[in-house]
């Protein structure tokens, strides 16, 4: 990814208007800082890719929870994560 110093403002102003690109782009910059509860937010916005994020940031804690919760927030592929964590399923299977 090319690193632009573009603001969090402009991305918050361009993804209220329907960009997607915005939106992960924010998901990205949330996830490198950390925060899971502006990732939460973004997900509950329509962002797959914070729901992608927190999935991969919840399989790898074998947080169950937080993976029921994303996939009830609307992220599929997290309701696929738990089921393998439940099952024991080696990953890809």
């Amino acid at each position: 990814m090319v690193n632009t110093n573009v603001d969090r403002e402009t991305l918050r102003d361009l993804a209220d208007e329907g960009n997607e690109a915005a939106l992960d782009r924010l998901a990205d910059l949330a996830d490198a800082a950390g925060d899971v509860a502006e990732l939460s937010e973004l997900l509950d916005e329509g962002s797959m890719r914070a729901g992608f994020l927190l999935t991969r940031r919840a399989a790898a804690a074998g947080d169950l929870r937080e993976l029921q919760r994303v996939r009830d927030a609307g992220y599929e592929d997290a309701g696929d994560e738990l089921n393998r964590l439940l099952t024991g399923s080696p990953p890809g299977s």
